[in-house]
């Protein structure tokens, strides 16, 4: 990682708001962003710090080793500090900072081939509520909800058929049925139309659904 990469990943300034709570960020991104193309660093650190968590989230469901993921997320940032001038407000901020993550996600797991992905529930970040947000998509899991060590199982389960899909059908899950991001971000993010990104969901979960039939109904 770049010196200057280290500095605005890791001098992110927490904002307080009205009762004083800190990590509140107040500003909007298009005054961010305008702040930052004058060369007020201060600001990208808090763009930074207001995404950076999400952001760690989706690559690292791509490139599931956690030290590839938070390096690619900070050359994630640091690619959009140096690219800001393309950044033309034609979607979110967010949006535009997703593609460019997805894409460094994207090379860099077929640089390296196919990683096993770890199961969901291995991971310290992990929460329940992600496996069941991918077993809901195919269908609901009969599984008792009081029970950790079914949820666990169902979480290795689901990641693992995850991890089978193809590369175009995992991504648009995960940035949908995970991330919770609309089809039109998700479009925009892949750079593709809409219905294209609507018939792939569509066609993922009915294979995600196949191959835990024996989990779902």
């Amino acid at each position: 990682m770049t010196d200057r990469a280290s500095k605005v990943w890791l001098d992110r300034p927490a904002e307080a708001d009205a009762t004083g709570q800190r990590g509140v960020i107040a500003f909007g991104d298009s005054a961010l962003v305008e702040r930052c193309r004058k060369g007020d660093m201060q600001a990208f650190g808090l763009l930074a710090a207001k995404y950076q968590d999400r952001l760690l989230n989706v690559i690292w469901r791509i490139c599931p080793r956690r030290a590839d993921a938070e390096e690619l997320a900070q050359e994630a940032f640091l690619k959009a500090l140096e690219r800001l001038s393309q950044f033309r407000g034609q979607s979110q901020f967010y949006t535009w900072l997703v593609r460019i993550a997805v894409n460094l996600a994207v090379s860099h797991r077929r640089r390296v081939g196919r990683i096993k992905l770890h199961p969901l529930a291995d991971c310290p970040e992990a929460e329940p509520s992600q496996a069941a947000a991918l077993a809901d998509a195919a269908g609901r899991r009969d599984a008792p909800p009081d029970s950790a060590a079914m949820a666990a199982e169902t979480a290795a389960r689901v990641a693992a058929e995850l991890e089978a899909l193809d590369e175009e059908f995992r991504i648009v899950l995960i940035l949908r049925d995970i991330e919770d991001m609309g089809y039109a971000q998700i479009a925009s993010v892949l750079e593709l139309p809409a219905g294209t990104v609507k018939s792939r969901l569509h066609r993922a979960r009915c294979m995600l659904k196949e191959r835990l039939s024996d989990l779902v109904r």
